[in-house]
């Protein structure tokens, strides 16, 4: 099946010699949560700007459903519902205003049951009469959602959504970009909170220095570039790993007191029951054992280092 957002050669450099994007491929499937991460200035908000239209690539295509956005912008334009990172709305209009307001410049028909179903979906119902400007920073970010979605778009590209919103704000947050996804929606998300693209995607893209750097399912990229390690709270502190251990890759902490074997997911045979086989022969005993995965936040930040 086609990707309903198709990357090739994609390239931008701006008036100040900075190199914001090198050469971008990318292919994002229809339905899915994708997740772009990458540090501050790696090129997630350029890569989204040129997508939406609101910045030109000095080289190479995109095409949305088909649609190339240089050619047929308006139509990619009405495909897509933006979310920024600025909190910029109309600040002295009423939520209501905005949403009839945001649908009829798509060409959209009124449909009042639509604006209220999806301001009763991101808990803005209640403050429809409100003027946007007396409204917290958490709901002036789900006006922008809201604003984002009154034309019906097939894509949402959420840029720092959950910035500045209370952590259960931001859970349901994520419940609702996943209703979206249940009802065919597309997503592009970029965060810097991990655990949100650990929640949330499907898909994960690392961004660095304007180029892409891995492109993976979540559970394909955490086992491929993840570790696993247990950790043996010992009985008795080593001053050294005995050279009969030498073959595994152990790791000595807190004074002799823990010993950490590093094992290789991919492997059909992790080692450990040999390792604890061999422990036992040397009288290396232990009081605990435990463990433990690298999370997203460890792998995101191993690649951006590399």
């Amino acid at each position: 099946m086609e990707p309903i957002i198709s990357i090739r050669n994609l390239s931008k450099t701006y008036a100040s010699g900075l190199c914001a994007l090198g050469n971008i491929n990318l292919d994002i499937h229809q339905g899915e949560i994708f997740a772009l991460l990458g540090p501050n200035g790696a090129g997630k908000t350029t890569l989204i700007s040129i997508i939406c239209g609101l910045v030109n690539s000095d080289a190479g295509t995109i095409r949305v459903d088909g649609h190339d956005v240089h050619a047929d912008y308006r139509k990619v334009r009405s495909l897509i519902g933006l979310v920024p990172q600025e909190l910029a709305t109309a600040t002295f209009e009423s939520v209501w205003s905005t949403m009839n307001f945001s649908r009829g410049l798509f060409g959209k028909a009124p449909s009042p049951a639509y604006i209220e179903k999806v301001l009763r979906d991101l808990s803005l119902w209640d403050r429809r009469d409100s003027r946007i400007i007396a409204l917290s920073g958490g709901m002036k970010r789900r006006v922008l959602i809201a604003k984002a979605l009154v034309h019906e778009p097939q894509i949402l590209f959420l840029d720092e959504p959950t910035a500045g919103v209370d952590v259960e704000q931001r859970r349901d947050m994520w419940e609702m970009v996943k209703k979206l996804r249940s009802e065919g929606v597309t997503i592009i998300l970029t965060t810097h909170y991990i655990e949100e693209a650990e929640e949330m995607a499907d898909r994960i893209a690392v961004i660095n220095d304007g180029e892409i750097r891995v492109v993976e399912e979540k559970s394909v990229l955490m086992n491929k570039l993840g570790k696993k390690q247990l950790t043996l709270t010992l009985q008795h502190p080593l001053t050294h790993i005995p050279s009969e251990l030498g073959e595994y890759s152990l790791e000595i902490l807190e004074d002799g007191n823990v010993l950490v074997y590093t094992f290789d997911t991919q492997k059909e045979h992790t080692g450990i029951s040999e390792l604890l086989r061999q422990l036992g022969k040397l009288g290396i005993d232990f009081k605990d054992l435990h463990s433990s995965q690298s999370s997203l936040e460890d792998i995101f930040v191993n690649l951006v280092r590399k």
